[in-house]
């Protein structure tokens, strides 16, 4: 069963993210500045995979005049998002379905935090360009989602050390393995290069790294 459409698992969502991934709200604030540093202070903000609400709730607290148009395919997770947001949520409109059912824009800024290692390859390439032709000339587009090294021995080696933060978060060790197990075989997961590439052919410029935790990387590009 998909995990976005249990109302159950849905509901435990807000706490994984904080535990599995390093630094998770370090990234969060991260991201907050960098797109701090390029848009108004009523800035529009475009939040792919925006469902659980976490970093609408970040972005929002952080800066009370920004708006947010926030996209996801699972009914579950933006009805997540809508009660992490609460009296905050006035500020998010939230749209059900992919990056084709986002508005035309143009918005300030775009986001799109552990999402991209959903899509394959082609589908990334496709999310990356629409998401290029709703920004404004110069908005940053922040990413940040699975991506490691695909050398001999490498994968392997990455995913395992994924496991091992993952039991050293509190995990039981046979759910850990369970998770690193369904991440190699589920989840498309690139090399930095690739990715980087996939920003740069979408036509993003002055792509930099900000972000690197373990088995997670992310970047700031302009549009």
């Amino acid at each position: 069963m998909d995990p976005f459409a249990d109302p159950q698992a849905v509901t435990r969502y807000t706490e994984g993210p904080p535990r599995i991934v390093p630094g998770y709200d370090a990234m969060q604030r991260m991201t907050t500045l960098l797109l701090a540093e390029r848009v108004q202070a009523n800035a529009r903000i475009l939040v792919l995979g925006a469902g659980g609400g976490l970093e609408l709730k970040a972005f929002a607290q952080a800066h009370p005049r920004w708006t947010f148009d926030g996209v996801d395919p699972a009914a579950e997770m933006l009805k997540l998002a809508e009660r992490v947001l609460g009296p905050l949520a006035s500020r998010a409109r939230l749209h059900r379905g992919y990056i084709v059912d986002a508005p035309n824009g143009p918005f300030d800024a775009a986001t799109c935090l552990l999402t991209l290692h959903y899509l394959t390859d082609e589908e990334r390439r496709r999310t990356v360009a629409e998401v290029h032709r709703r920004l404004k000339p110069g908005a940053p587009f922040v990413v940040a989602h699975f991506s490691i090294p695909q050398g001999e021995g490498e994968r392997a080696l990455w995913l395992s050390r994924y496991a091992a933060f993952v039991v050293a978060s509190g995990i039981e060790p046979d759910k850990a393995a369970n998770a690193r197990a369904a991440i190699d075989t589920q989840l498309t997961i690139l090399t930095p290069e690739q990715d980087e590439a996939i920003l740069r052919e979408a036509g993003f410029s002055n792509i930099s790294l900000f972000y690197a935790g373990f088995t997670f990387r992310g970047w700031v590009g302009y549009a």
